[in-house]
């Protein structure tokens, strides 16, 4: 499929396929940073008062205090939120005629079929949520108990808007999911690559070509099931690896933020105590 657009006249593809290493970086980047915090504070002596046996002493702390998990995983909401923002953007690439070349809403006898329309509204009213679903929770604070908690993390609702967000762009994701096997139907015979083949045949294990329209709720549910498993990522981790070995790809280091945190974390891994 590649050559075939070896003397098209596009000069450069936009910004949501050019920069995915870029913007796909930052996030993997802020799953390990949250996933650093997180590990850390489940490893963490969260008791109030605590106390100390062998010293026959009782002390009030604050360790309770949520605003470690709170603050990552509203940065974690803010993270995902962009992989799904730029994999809306690509669907709707794949099923604008003007954009891919393709037939309006990658569907055969358009106008009495509606394609992929709909999904596509799907996948953009799950990124819309999204933004609202990433205004953080930690910057609100409700005192209580007579004055006693008076700043709180907000950790609870930060976690629950989170998951929101990750399970959003699980089905964001599969739309487009979708949405690229269903284009590539068109293009036949011609081949794409190894990996993206791998996950075109995972796809279509569990959903069959749109020749025309039908309910596509479970198609898209299917399709975030596969994702959930990883059956999509162990289909084209071989096909990644021999790359990167026959290639000798170079990959940049983490970013600092990440690369503190991830020495810190070793540095527990080997304190003679055990804990993390």
């Amino acid at each position: 499929m590649a050559e075939s657009h070896r003397f098209c006249n596009r000069v450069q593809d936009a910004y949501t396929l050019r920069c995915c290493p870029q913007v796909h970086g930052i996030v993997h980047d802020t799953i390990e940073f949250v996933r650093d915090i997180i590990t850390t504070e489940m490893n963490s002596a969260t008791d109030n008062p605590l106390v100390f046996v062998e010293r026959e002493e009782i002390i009030s702390g604050g360790n309770f205090h949520g605003e470690y998990p709170a603050k990552a995983l509203d940065y974690l909401a803010i993270g995902v939120h962009e992989l799904g923002s730029m994999s809306e953007r690509r669907t709707e690439r794949l099923i604008n005629p003007a954009l891919s070349g393709l037939p309006a809403f990658l569907v055969k006898d358009g106008g009495l079929n509606s394609g992929f329309m709909m999904a596509h509204c799907t996948a953009a009213a799950l990124v819309s949520e999204n933004k609202v679903l990433c205004h953080p929770a930690s910057v609100d604070s409700l005192p209580t108990s007579a004055g006693t908690e008076d700043h709180v993390s907000m950790g609870g609702f930060a976690a629950r808007k989170a998951l929101t967000v990750v399970e959003n762009v699980e089905r964001i994701i599969a739309i487009e999911l979708l949405a690229s096997c269903q284009a590539i139907e068109f293009l036949r015979p011609l081949k794409t690559t190894e990996p993206l083949e791998a996950a075109y045949a995972v796809v279509r294990s569990v959903v069959k070509p749109l020749d025309k329209d039908r309910f596509m709720a479970p198609d898209i549910d299917a399709v975030t099931e596969l994702l959930r498993e990883e059956k999509i990522w162990h289909a084209v981790k071989p096909h990644m690896d021999r790359y990167f070995m026959e290639q000798g790809v170079e990959t940049r280091p983490s970013s600092p933020t990440t690369s503190s945190t991830s020495k810190k974390r070793r540095r527990a891994s080997t304190n003679s105590n055990g804990y993390a």
